[in-house]
């Protein structure tokens, strides 16, 4: 394994209860083992639940450890209950088969954003039927935490009628709050209903792709770190191999376009003990401890640190 190196630029890729929480984890064991803090970083993409890990460290807080992951220090919500239960639970609600079947349907050219994806997504989004649900407590949650888009922060999500990616917080996006885009960039099409933003509607960033490494801003000599909890799929089942495939090979293209800018690029994803922490349900808030344990320690190895 190459020598760790400081990020300049984290993305931070979908992945449901349990995505959220390796990745939380991975990055908590990289700060201790090295010193470092993420939350000062250059840059941060944020996709789907990756969203709301960059949207909390952009606002200054740092990600749990496993020490005090029933401590997370948020304001109850309105019902009474821990903010830090919003996550999980606006996460969890979609279900692990409606979660999944944001994958890129088509070949990984289109994850790339050729105009032929674009108008294959459109046509796809205007027949799926809109979803209901609303993630207003996820919400108030990413609100309370005062994130503003600052430059550094970066949010993706797809328009509904063009299929086409939106970058919120990059140079030319429409104007909008931090939890109005990560909102979007969670809301499974068929399961929640698309957030409006500036008139027009948006859904997950997962449709278009699950890393979206290509909108890191990296150029010559930026070291980029991207976090992918799909990349560690248990590959058992022909669902799980087919869903991890696809969504390497989009994962790769998107890994050689940063390179030919210049930059550095580490795709990290779940070893074996975080895999098989997770297991088969990315939706199942009961191993989301487990799963933070996990990726504290491979946050720990990742960067040369005690297990």
């Amino acid at each position: 394994m190459a020598p760790f190196a400081a990020p300049d630029v984290l993305v931070l890729a979908g992945g449901g209860v349990l995505g959220e929480a390796w990745m939380t984890g991975v990055l908590a064991g990289v700060e201790d083992a090295t010193g470092t803090d993420l939350r000062r970083v250059e840059a941060f993409v944020g996709t789907s639940a990756g969203s709301i890990v960059a949207a909390r460290l952009a606002g200054g807080r740092s990600p749990r450890r496993p020490s005090d992951a029933h401590s997370d220090a948020e304001p109850p919500g309105a019902d009474g209950r821990a903010g830090s239960s919003a996550v999980r639970e606006a996460l969890r609600s979609a279900g692990a088969a409606a979660w999944a079947g944001t994958a890129p349907a088509a070949s990984a050219a289109l994850a790339l954003g050729a105009p032929g994806g674009a108008l294959v997504r459109a046509a796809a989004l205007a027949r799926m039927p809109t979803g209901a649900r609303r993630l207003d407590r996820l919400h108030e949650h990413v609100r309370r935490w005062g994130t503003r888009f600052d430059g550094r922060l970066r949010v993706c999500a797809v328009d509904r009628r063009t299929g086409r990616r939106v970058v919120f917080g990059a140079p030319g996006a429409p104007p909008a709050e931090v939890a109005d885009a990560v909102l979007a960039s969670c809301a499974i099409p068929w399961v929640f209903a698309p957030v409006k933003i500036g008139g027009r509607e948006y859904v997950d960033g997962g449709v278009w792709s699950v890393t979206n490494l290509d909108a890191a801003p990296a150029g010559r000599d930026t070291q980029v770190l991207c976090l992918d909890t799909i990349a560690g799929l248990d590959p058992r089942t022909r669902k799980m191999a087919a869903l991890r495939g696809a969504f390497r090979v989009a994962a790769e293209l998107e890994t050689q376009l940063l390179r030919r800018r210049g930059a550095r690029v580490r795709h990290v994803a779940p070893d074996a003990a975080a895999a098989d922490a997770m297991g088969h349900n990315l939706m199942d808030p009961a191993g989301s401890d487990r799963v933070l344990a996990a990726g504290y320690r491979q946050g720990r190895a990742l960067a040369g640190g005690a297990a």
